[in-house]
């Protein structure tokens, strides 16, 4: 399996328990009356589970996005001061008002 795909399902696997400990954090603290919501309705698994999975879909998704940064390279330049170079200085420009106030 390609590093890159094996990657992605780590990376995976760690939003979705990520995600896991969230919902059962929102449950336990019984944040917005969720566990008495849940837990008095015939379909509470099933919104337990669609809450688990869209909060696993975004945070698998910002897992993955850190975990790719983090492997980038660090700067290549000097990181003192005015010494960095690439930076360009403002130049002021006059620009005239064409509309009168009132």
């Amino acid at each position: 399996m390609p590093k890159l795909i094996s990657l992605y399902i780590q990376q995976v696997a760690i939003g979705f328990a990520i995600a896991a400990a969230f919902v059962a954090g929102l449950l336990f603290f019984d944040v917005a009356g969720l566990w008495r919501l849940v837990s008095g309705d015939s379909a509470g698994i099933i919104a337990v589970f669609m809450l688990w999975v869209s909060n696993g879909i975004v945070f698998a998704g910002v897992q993955f996005g850190i975990r790719v940064m983090l492997m980038a390279d660090g700067p290549q330049g000097p990181l003192s001061g005015s010494r960095f170079y690439g930076i360009a200085e403002p130049i002021p420009v006059k620009v005239e008002a064409r509309e009168k106030r009132r």
